[in-house]
């Protein structure tokens, strides 16, 4: 076999052996999130179509979240309709997914992110049925005593027409 045979021969294993692993390689570097929601919930469902859409692997268990959410150690008061789990950090409720990258690359010392009740416009609560509406929330930091911060706010966006004199 010559020089330029083996050339060939090396690159076209190379690429072959590239292709077959990427997705695997693609699949671990992706971060895992555990979410515990209720079966029936379509926002919890289009919450978690947001996060894969991001950049997550999500792994989906439909048995509630309230045991969840009291192991992780989220206050009551700070509830939502689920509760997730990634690299040791929890997520309750419709936390945008980049504050979720911002959360794993800052590494606060938290216990996670909470965004309290089911605001309008929050990833998740943003299907047309809402007409656009997005409604003021903050995101926030829940610190090992229970006591809270905002991470992060999203203000209401309304619409503005222009008016034609």
């Amino acid at each position: 076999m010559s020089n330029m045979q083996r050339r060939f021969l090396l690159k076209t294993l190379a690429s072959f052996t590239a292709a077959a692993l990427a997705p695997a390689v693609i699949a671990k570097t992706r971060p895992q999130v555990e979410v515990w929601k209720d079966p029936n919930c379509g926002c919890c469902k289009e919450w978690v179509d947001h996060l894969q859409a991001n950049g997550f692997q999500v792994k989906v268990y439909d048995s509630g979240n309230a045991q969840a959410r009291k192991r992780l150690g989220i206050p009551e008061q700070l509830g939502s309709c689920h509760t997730a789990s990634i690299s040791g950090y929890a997520i309750e409720g419709h936390v945008p997914a980049a504050d979720i990258h911002r959360l794993l690359k800052e590494k606060p010392r938290a216990v996670g992110l909470a965004v309290p009740g089911m605001p309008v416009g929050s990833p998740g609560m943003d299907a047309p049925i809402y007409g656009g509406r997005k409604d003021p929330y903050d995101v926030l930091l829940v610190l090992k005593d229970g006591s809270t911060r905002t991470y992060q706010s999203y203000p209401s966006k309304t619409s503005t027409q222009s008016v034609n004199s």
